[in-house]
C-alpha cells in the first residue's frame, strides 16, 4: 500500500492478467472513471506535462513515449506511463504496443506499484472514444452506421466499449489496408456475439460515405484522407490515431479535442492545421467544454474528436486497478524492494 510517510514503503508488481481481470466486462465503470478524470482535469486539479517522444534514426517508424501526470480529486496519485509503439512487431505476431506504468505515492514520492499498461492504455482510449461518441451525438441521436478504419487492438477495444455502454448498430463498416486483418476483425465481431450487418469496404472513401460514426484507429504517420467531400453527410469522426486526416478535412469540420495544448504537437492532423493557418480558432473546444455545456458544437458540418491521450486518464484507471486488487488482497508485493532506507546507514 502507499506509505503514510513513516513505515517502509511497499512495492507491488501487477501483471496484465490481473489488470484484465479487474477491467473485463466493466465498460460502464471505466467510462465513468474516464469521465471523472476529464472533469478533474478540466477544473485544473491535475498536472499533465507534455509527452516525451523517444525516437530512433535507425527505426523511424518506432517510438517510446513517456506520459507523466498527477491526478487530484478522489484519485490522488502521481505516476508515469512508458509506452512503446513498434509497428513492425505485427509482422512477427507480437502486438504493436507494449507498456508499463508506475504509480507514485503523493506524500512521499515513492513508487508503490508497477503494472502492465497496454491494457490500461487500450481501455482508457476506448472509454474516451465511447464517452466522446456519446456526448457528440446527444443532439442528433446515436448513429446506427459505424465504420472502423484500422482493425487492430484499439479498434477491437473501441467496439467493445461502444457495445458495453449500450450502443447498437444496424451496420458496421470495416476497412484496413490488409484484407486479412479486415477479415479477422469481422470474425472477431461475430465471435463476440455481434449481430449487426458487416461490410468490408475496399476503400476509405466508401466506408466514410456509408458511415455516420467513423473511427480511425490506424498507425498512419501522415494524412491519407484529404477530401472533405467524403464527409458531406456530416458524420461524427473519432480521430483516435490522430494523423489520418488532412488539413482540408479538419478545416471543413467542427473540432473537439481532449486538451488543446497537448494535441497541437507532434504533427497531428490538428497540429498541421495550426502550422498552416497560424492560429487555433478552428478548434471549437475540448470534450470537457462539451460535457459542461460551455461549448455547443455546430452540427451543420462534420464533427471531429481528436484525443491526444492524457496521462491523467491512464493514472485514474491504473489507481482503480490497484485499489481493486488491494481490496481483494491480491497484490504481489516485492519484499525488500527499497533497500537503502537509513540516512546514515545501518549501525
Amino acid at each position: 500500500m502507499p506509505s503514510s510517510g513513516t513505515e517502509v514503503p511497499s512495492f507491488s508488481v501487477i501483471s496484465g492478467e490481473q489488470v484484465s481481470r479487474v477491467v473485463d466486462g466493466q465498460e460502464k465503470q471505466i467510462v465513468d472513471l474516464v469521465d471523472y478524470a476529464y472533469r478533474v482535469h478540466g477544473t485544473g486539479d491535475t498536472v499533465n506535462p507534455p509527452s516525451y517522444f523517444l525516437k530512433f534514426e535507425d527505426r523511424p517508424s518506432s517510438r517510446i513515449i513517456a506520459l507523466p501526470a498527477s491526478v487530484g480529486g478522489e484519485v490522488g496519485v502521481d505516476g508515469i506511463k512508458w509506452i512503446s509503439s513498434f509497428p513492425e512487431n505485427i509482422n512477427s505476431g507480437l502486438p504493436r504496443a507494449s507498456a508499463v506504468l508506475i504509480l507514485n505515492d503523493r506524500n512521499t514520492g515513492y513508487p508503490f506499484a508497477c503494472m502492465e499498461s497496454s491494457i490500461i492504455s487500450a481501455v482508457r482510449t476506448a472509454a474516451s472514444a465511447a464517452l466522446a461518441a456519446d456526448w457528440l451525438t446527444r443532439d442528433a441521436g446515436r448513429p446506427t452506421r459505424v465504420g472502423f478504419i484500422g482493425t487492430g487492438l484499439i479498434a477491437r477495444y473501441i467496439h467493445t466499449y461502444l457495445a458495453g455502454t449500450g450502443w447498437e448498430f444496424d451496420e458496421i463498416g470495416i476497412h484496413d489496408l490488409s484484407s486479412e486483418y479486415a477479415a479477422g476483425f469481422e470474425s472477431h465481431l461475430r465471435s463476440a456475439g455481434c449481430t449487426s450487418r458487416t461490410t468490408i469496404h475496399d476503400s476509405a472513401e466508401s466506408l466514410i460515405r456509408n458511415s455516420d460514426l467513423v473511427i480511425f484507429a490506424t498507425v498512419a504517420g501522415t494524412p491519407h484522407v484529404t477530401n472533405p467531400a467524403w464527409f458531406s453527410h456530416n458524420p461524427v469522426v473519432l480521430n483516435v490515431s490522430l494523423r489520418d486526416l488532412g488539413p482540408e478535412v479538419i478545416k471543413a469540420s467542427s473540432n473537439v479535442v481532449d486538451d488543446i495544448e497537448h494535441v497541437l504537437k507532434a504533427n497531428t492532423s490538428v497540429h498541421l492545421v495550426e502550422q498552416q493557418v497560424g492560429n487555433r480558432y478552428f478548434i471549437n473546444g475540448t470534450l470537457h467544454h462539451v460535457m459542461t455545456g460551455t461549448v455547443k458544437i455546430p452540427r451543420n458540418r462534420p464533427v471531429v474528436f481528436s484525443p491526444f491521450g492524457l496521462g491523467v486518464l491512464d493514472l485514474t484507471v491504473a489507481k482503480h486497478v490497484y485499489d481493486a486488487l488491494a481490496t481483494k488482497g491480491e497484490l504481489h508485493e516485492i519484499g525488500g524492494f527499497f533497500h537503502e532506507l537509513s540516512r546514515h546507514g545501518k549501525k
